[in-house]
């Protein structure tokens, strides 16, 4: 038996998000299709945690079991042969049995584009969140630092989730303009669900002065998520990196 891991790219347009479900196509159901029709086998691909509908990744990572003798490092060839151009396998390789894509993760690193200008962009209208109202970057820079640290952060979560803890650490974040785009890159030790586009629905809000920068601290004390900005589109989200 091997253990492979897998690094993976896509397109998250056209996909339910990456786990399967009764409806839709998923990426995870997609890269379990194309594993069945180079092994013959039906596996359980283990992904780092879920992306939502229309959200992207350029470093998402999983790994499966299998019985098959194909080189670990062969396997982003053959599967990424079998897959749609909006799917690739960027890396594969033999990891020792106990590796778990999930439980071995200690980090995450999200990238989300806004893009802003009066014009909307039809290449970006997948790609980025469009606003088309002035934003005021300097105080929206000038907010992301009261993220940093250990914080308990249920007003970025969504309503209506469920986990054992609130309580995150992120590492390091930053926001830079180039032309029309603002990104915005955060990394921490993990996410809850929505944090990343709540984070970002409220920078927003900082940005055309509905939300104080300075008040980004007290909304993260207050924990109350309805304090917050709004939960920002899927299509402007990115997994750039897990960490293990």
């Amino acid at each position: 038996m091997a253990n492979i891991k897998l690094t993976i790219e896509y397109e998250g347009t056209n996909y339910i998000g990456w786990q399967k479900q009764n409806k839709g196509n998923s990426i995870q159901g997609e890269i379990e299709k194309a594993i069945k029709l180079i092994t013959g086998e039906n596996v359980n691909l283990i992904g780092s945690g879920r992306t939502d509908s229309g959200v992207h990744a350029k470093g998402q990572v999983a790994n499966f079991i299998t019985k098959s003798k194909i080189p670990g490092d062969k396997f982003k060839f053959a599967l990424n042969s079998k897959l749609s151009e909006d799917i690739a396998i960027i890396h594969s390789e033999n990891v020792d049995e106990s590796f778990h894509a999930r439980y071995d993760a200690i980090g995450k690193k999200y990238k989300y584009l806004i893009y802003n200008s009066q014009i909307r962009s039809p290449l970006y209208r997948n790609f980025a969140y469009y606003i088309p109202y002035p934003l005021d970057y300097k105080e929206m820079d000038k907010s992301i630092k009261y993220l940093i640290g250990t914080h308990d952060f249920t007003s970025f979560m969504a309503s209506n989730s469920s986990v054992k803890s609130t309580i995150r650490t992120i590492n390091h974040v930053s926001l830079y303009k180039k032309e029309d785009l603002i990104v915005f890159s955060i990394e921490g030790n993990g996410f809850l669900y929505n944090m990343v586009r709540i984070i970002v629905g409220t920078l927003v809000e900082v940005g055309r002065g509905k939300i104080e920068s300075d008040n980004i601290s007290h909304i993260i004390h207050s924990k109350n998520r309805e304090i917050a900005g709004p939960t920002a589109p899927p299509h402007g989200l990115y997994l750039e990196k897990v960490y293990y």
